[in-house]
């Protein structure tokens, strides 16, 4: 008898506890709105450090602007022929896995456009069908 008596007690002061929280769901739009703010958070602090890291690793200074990439084309699965424009000079390389090899130096040359992509000139076109004339 006393067994009963016990879980009778037991599941009377249990039981309102268990409605209240039942009662208590989190709502749909808190939830959403906790995890949209959160993912705000991710992005903007992986948006800050890349900007950040493009900030601290450019080159600065009167250094900044005396050498570019002309071209480059794979002669190789690991090997490169690369044109470095150097002031009024192109120099010709061929880099390869630790090791980079001066092949000619050239004067400066006009760099001529390449032709455009099937796929440009149909967008050109496309654009040129439907955008009124001016």
């Amino acid at each position: 008898m006393r067994q009963y008596i016990f879980c009778a007690l037991f599941l009377t002061q249990m039981a309102p506890a268990a409605w209240a929280q039942a009662a208590t769901q989190p709502s749909l739009g808190s939830g959403l709105g906790q995890m949209l703010l959160g993912l705000g958070g991710v992005l903007a602090l992986l948006v800050g450090s890349l900007w950040l890291l493009k900030r601290l690793t450019s080159v600065r200074g009167p250094a900044s602007g005396m050498m570019r990439v002309v071209a480059a084309t794979a002669v190789g699965s690991r090997e490169r022929v690369v044109i470095v424009e150097v002031g009024s000079t192109w120099l010709v390389l061929g880099v390869a896995p630790g090791r980079v090899s001066a092949l000619a130096e050239i004067p400066r040359q006009a760099v001529p456009e390449p032709p455009p992509s099937p796929a440009q000139t149909a967008a050109a076109d496309w654009l040129q069908r439907f955008l009124p004339q001016r």
